[in-house]
C-alpha cells in the first residue's frame, strides 16, 4: 500500500472509489459463493485493495499486478463459462473504479 496513513483516513481516497469498491464487496457477497472459489473471491478482493489503497497506479507495482491478475481471472471466468462476458467485464470495471485512475484524469483536465 502506497502512502502513509493520516488522521484515520487515506486522503487519497475518494467518495467515488469506496462506492466502487462497496460495489466489489456487495458482487462478492451476492455472487462469490456461488460462482467464486474461495482464492478467486481472495484475488478480486486483493486487486479492489490494492487499488483502493494506492495513490497512483503508474508506481505502484503492486496495484498493477493486482489489476492484471484479475483480468487474467476474469478471462479464465468466461472462458470457463462460469461467467458471462458482460458480468465479469461489470466486475472488472468496479474494481478499476477503486483506482486512482479518474481522480487523475480529472485533476488532469482541471
Amino acid at each position: 500500500m502506497n502512502g502513509e496513513r493520516r488522521g484515520g483516513t487515506f486522503p487519497h481516497v475518494t467518495s467515488q472509489r469506496a462506492r466502487a469498491y462497496g460495489r466489489v464487496i456487495k458482487t462478492l457477497r451476492e455472487l462469490g459463493p456461488a460462482k467464486l472459489l474461495p482464492a478467486e473471491q481472495a484475488r478480486i478482493r486483493g486487486a479492489a485493495d490494492a487499488l483502493l489503497f494506492c495513490a497512483d497506479v503508474a508506481s505502484d507495482p503492486s496495484a498493477g499486478a493486482a489489476f492484471s491478475d484479475l483480468v487474467a481471472l476474469r478471462e479464465h471466468l468466461v472462458a470457463s463459462g462460469r461467467w458471462t462476458a458482460e458480468r465479469a467485464d461489470q466486475l472488472v470495471g468496479d474494481v478499476w473504479a477503486c483506482s486512482p485512475s479518474l481522480d487523475v484524469a480529472l485533476r488532469s483536465a482541471a
